[in-house]
């Protein structure tokens, strides 16, 4: 179960806390499939990826209230919960940076604290891509409601691929084999 956190709505589609959302619309056009599925507050679609089942989904209920979808989607479903992937923005990474990991605390985001609430635990496993820390002084919740700055577009393009690239790493092979593949590397443009 592939989940990409971020906030519905034309006005969001763009910010740093919609990464979760733009991975999960990359897999689809790589896939050629789209979300139509709109049950559980969440868009979705279902698919057999080299023989396994995978489910896309992005939760509809804005970045705090993540939980209520994930665990509707995890009931219906009923997943292992390390084999739920759930896709955020993260702070405390550098633009160009992801970082694979399986459990661990929220760090702050809103979305992780509820994902981990509603669920009941914390053994999911995770995507982090790096949005990095204000340059100007702005506020956290306005810096992550806001686009990139004109000189990390490209590196984020870049990094949405990495992204996809770890996402099916993990299906095929598991946490551990993404995290050891990936947590080590960055875009070409950080190189």
């Amino acid at each position: 179960m592939i989940i990409g956190l971020g906030n519905p709505g034309t006005v969001y589609k763009n910010s740093r806390h919609n990464l979760g959302f733009k991975t999960v619309d990359l897999l689809c056009t790589q896939l050629g499939l789209h979300l139509s599925d709109q049950r559980f507050q969440t868009l979705s679609t279902s698919t057999n990826y080299h023989d396994k089942k995978i489910i896309l989904a992005c939760p509809q209920t804005l970045m705090n209230r993540s939980g209520i979808a994930v665990k509707y989607l995890v009931e219906y479903y009923r997943p292992e919960i390390r084999n739920v992937m759930v896709i955020h923005d993260d702070i405390d990474l550098d633009v160009g940076r992801i970082k694979i990991a399986c459990g661990g605390g929220a760090g702050g985001h809103h979305g992780i604290e509820s994902v981990t609430y509603h669920l009941r635990t914390n053994g999911f496993s995770r995507t982090k891509i790096g949005i990095g820390r204000p340059r100007y002084n702005e506020a956290i919740e306005g810096f992550v409601l806001n686009p990139f700055y004109d000189d990390q577009q490209t590196t984020i393009k870049e990094v949405l691929h990495l992204a996809a690239k770890a996402i099916e790493s993990f299906v095929l092979y598991g946490v551990e084999a993404a995290m050891n593949t990936f947590n080590s590397l960055t875009t070409r443009s950080r190189r």
